[in-house]
Parts: structure tokens; sequence; C-alpha cells
């Protein structure tokens, strides 16, 4: 059986963890070099660090930081934001990054997925979505979740998948930090039309959301989440326990 994953998520908005609501209200929470180190000691799985404004400013993803961040993770590390051509998918992964989440910068070229995974390997290259219900259509939106592309959330993910992408994480932008539970709806649409691993982000609140996700959806191959681990409200260690308890491997 396939173990699994717990990832954290490091949200970084000038050189510092941010965390809000619906990618809204967003509150300083730490520096991204200690709680990687944090996490890389408490049990995670991987960890995904993300420069959540770097495509709404047009620039560049914060190379310095990043780096830092990058040697205290003895774990698989994911980063996106400001991905716009192979050139940022060379300059991430010579900062240590193992695997390149691309969002905004595939929605203005989709052949940037064909590209890199063609170069690095269908394993690096991470499509990830922010998707929210628009008149009950899933629809695709871009920019940090500011802008709404118009587009079908799950023919998009799916395309990407067809591309080259060997993962997803779909953000559910109605479920972001409310902490009630995982977009399970929004899951199972995307789970069943793809065949690579499937990474849950948005909702959860406590330990019983990730004991609900991974027994609703078995196809779903991890959940991530971020204030609830940052803020000490679940121990990553104590949620694996709790998995296992209820029957659910995972690596302890």
């Amino acid at each position: 059986m396939i173990t699994k994953r717990i990832i954290p998520c490091l949200d970084v908005k000038d050189g510092r963890v941010v965390k809000g609501v619906n990618f809204g209200g967003l509150n300083d929470v730490s520096s991204p070099v200690e709680l990687a180190e944090y996490y890389n000691k408490s049990g995670a799985d991987e960890l995904v660090f993300y420069d959540i404004t770097a495509s709404a400013e047009g620039r560049k993803l914060f190379i310095d930081i990043l780096t830092e961040t990058a040697s205290k993770v003895f774990i698989p590390l994911t980063v996106g934001g400001g991905i716009n051509t192979v050139a940022d998918f060379d300059r991430v992964l010579k900062c240590g990054a193992d695997k390149v989440s691309v969002n905004s910068g595939a929605i203005r070229n989709p052949n940037l997925i064909d590209e890199a995974a063609k170069r690095y390997g269908d394993q690096c290259v991470v499509i990830s979505a922010d998707v929210k219900r628009v008149d009950g259509v899933f629809r695709v939106f871009a920019k940090g979740g500011r802008e709404n592309t118009g587009m079908e959330a799950v023919g998009w993910i799916k395309s990407c998948v067809e591309r080259g992408a060997g993962e997803v994480v779909l953000n559910s932008i109605d479920t972001d930090g409310v902490k009630r539970g995982f977009d399970l709806e929004m899951l199972a649409a995307v789970c069943d039309a793809v065949n690579v691993p499937v990474i849950a982000s948005g909702g959860a609140g406590k330990k019983d959301d990730f004991i609900t996700l991974f027994r609703t959806l078995p196809k779903v191959d991890a959940g991530l989440a971020a204030s609830i681990f940052h803020f000490g409200e679940v121990d990553i260690k104590d949620l694996k326990t709790a998995l296992r308890n209820a029957g659910i491997e995972v690596r302890l």
C-alpha cells in the first residue's frame, strides 16, 4: 500500500511566511527558513514553498530566501511562484528544489509544461491549480487567486497532465483557510480525471479532516495544510499516529 503524505505549505510574501482566508487577509507567521527547519525535523513527508505574489507582481521568485530554506530541508521540496519559462525551472532546481510547481505561467503558455517535462522529467513538473466555484462550475484562477481565467478546471488540469505534469496540487479557494474540511467534491472530480498523484489543499482544520479525506477519497495521495501546522493546532507526528490508528498507511 502506498503511504499517504502530509505536506506543510509555506506561503511566502516579501521573504516571510504569511497565511490568510480564501486567499486574502494575509497575516505574518514566521521566517520560512525557521519553519522549514522545524518541519524537516517534525515528520513532514515533503514541503511546499510558494512565493505567492511573484506572478501578480510580475517578478521572479526570491532566490536568496529559497536557497537558504532549501539548505535546511532534507525532504522533497516543491517550489512555485513566478515560474514562466524553462529557465525559471532551471534556476529554482539549482537552488535546491526537487520539484517545480507551475500555475499562472502554464495558463499563459501551456507549452511550458511540455518543455519542462521533456527536459527534467514528468516527476519534476507539478501543476498547481487555484480553483473556485463560479455559478456552480469549477473555474481556474490565476495570479494567486486574483484573476478568473474563465477556464473549466477539471478539463484544464487533465490537459496539463496529458502534457507531462506528474503531480497535481488542487487548491480550493472556497475552503482555503476556512478549516471546515477539504473540498471533497472538487477533489473527487479531479481524481476521476487524472492518473497522477493528487495533493489536496485548502480547508484542513483538525486531524479528523485528514482521516475523512483519505477514507472518502483513497485516490488522493497527500494532504497539504498551512496554518494548522504553523500555529501548532495540529502536530504532524500526532496526526500521523491518528491516521495510522484509523487504518491509513503513513510514514511514521
